[in-house]
């Protein structure tokens, strides 16, 4: 087994198929967004004169089908787990609830089109849930720039790392689980809470971003250049 890619006291973050390293499935709870099957390849960044300009990125690896994150799922089993997706593709068996991640800082959209989504879905699978007084309401909104994000992290679907707080705080307790850790936003959320997290990236290019933005936390949070 090779050594993690990054550590800390809390994080742990391996470069592989999650598939074949399998330290994620020991933890207690799955908060994870997967390749589910809507074939990504571009992001819309601005508009000029009526017409969209679209920066193309190279495709999500295993995004041409649900297949990865079902099989993913299916090693999870039955425990709590946190999983993003969208209406475009079927939707994992299990789920006992869907919340809905209304993105109100989206660029404005296609000049011409008759619909655009700006939500994507989240599913709740799994027992174990705290029951809270009042319950979290399934519409989460955030309102961070999404485009100026995509550009500063280098990453082309990140989570706002408050997004992935509210998340985890709704979850069962024990080690956070991201299978698909892409640019690290729920590695950090974790620890952010002062929970322990395994992650797992099968493109070293965002591992080395998620690497980065654990890195940068931990000196912002000692102040004396410590990280491990």
């Amino acid at each position: 087994m090779p050594a993690p890619y990054y550590q800390d006291e809390l994080v742990t973050l391996h470069l592989g198929d999650c598939r074949e390293i399998r330290e994620w499935l020991a933890a207690d709870v799955l908060v994870t967004d997967p390749p589910y099957g809507v074939e990504w390849t571009g992001i819309p960044t601005s508009y000029s004169r009526g017409i969209q300009v679209t920066r193309t990125q190279a495709p999500i690896a295993g995004d041409h089908s649900t297949e990865c994150r079902d099989t993913v799922l299916e090693m999870w089993g039955a425990r709590p787990a946190i999983c993003f997706g969208s209406w475009k593709a079927p939707r994992p068996r299990g789920v006992r609830h869907r919340l809905i991640w209304d993105k109100q800082g989206m660029a404005p959209g296609p000049v011409r089109s008759s619909f655009m989504t700006m939500d994507e879905e989240i599913y709740v699978l799994g027992d174990g849930f705290p029951a809270t007084s009042p319950p979290q309401r399934s519409v989460i909104t955030t309102r961070e720039p999404r485009s100026l994000e995509v550009r500063r992290l280098g990453h082309p679907t990140p989570k706002p790392v408050g997004l992935m707080e509210l998340l985890i705080g709704r979850c069962p307790p024990g080690v956070i689980a991201d299978p698909f850790a892409g640019s690290g936003s729920t590695l950090l959320a974790a620890r952010n809470l002062g929970r322990r997290a395994v992650g797992v990236e099968l493109e070293e290019r965002y591992c080395e971003i998620a690497a980065a933005r654990l890195s940068e936390q931990v000196l912002d949070l000692w102040g004396d250049g410590a990280a491990s």
